[in-house]
């Protein structure tokens, strides 16, 4: 299991938004509505739910959601990074976060109880989606940081500093126990993933 309690957040003093100094509890589950109306510009649409091999599926070189082309497989990558770099410029002393939750990353159908890849989220009310990573296997761990295309309902991150890779879901989908994901690579490769919502240890603060 992955750890947020006073130990990781010591080891990791630095990172851009210093979650250390945040009195919430990343574990907590954030509703539909919740988000809504955090979000300071509100969403003037009903919630969309991206259900990936569903309602939106690859074929061929193209991109498809409810039926309809929405791009070409390369074209949709580059709408996630531009999503990623369009993070609005804030103080990071000054934000304020709802906690989206932990997640545990499985390739499609793959097991949490066997994951050692974990992400902590939160969204601002700019809209913005940030957060850590941690694998577990190997002890390491960075921040992520995107955004979302109100427009569309994309939520898309990746590692601060870094351009690729870039994982994408539906804002909403996070406010599921289990979300679909893409994993979008430099080399146009793009992959199927999971996101398992995790309830709290028992104990985190030693860790």
């Amino acid at each position: 299991m992955p750890a947020y309690g006073g130990g990781y957040w010591g080891r990791h003093p630095n990172y851009r938004y210093r979650w250390n100094n945040y009195n919430r509890n990343w574990w907590a589950v954030a509703t539909a509505g919740a988000v809504t109306g955090w979000l300071a510009s509100g969403i003037n649409s009903q919630p969309v739910y991206y259900d990936y091999g569903t309602n939106l599926y690859y074929e061929g070189d193209n991109v498809y959601y409810d039926g309809e082309v929405v791009g070409t497989a390369e074209e949709y990558s580059q709408q996630a990074q531009a999503i990623v770099q369009s993070v609005p410029e804030v103080d990071p002393e000054k934000v304020d976060w709802m906690p989206l939750g932990v997640f545990a990353l499985t390739e499609n159908e793959g097991s949490a109880e066997d994951s050692t890849l974990f992400l902590q989220l939160a969204i601002s009310k700019e809209g913005i989606i940030a957060g850590t990573f941690q694998n577990t296997a190997t002890d390491h761990s960075f921040e992520v940081e995107g955004t979302i295309d109100k427009d569309s309902q994309r939520a898309a991150w990746g590692p601060v500093g870094e351009s690729w890779p870039i994982m994408e879901t539906g804002i909403y989908n996070l406010t599921e126990n289990e979300a679909g994901a893409l994993l979008h690579f430099e080399d146009g490769q793009t992959q199927q993933w999971s996101m398992i919502r995790l309830d709290e240890p028992e104990e985190t603060g030693q860790k």
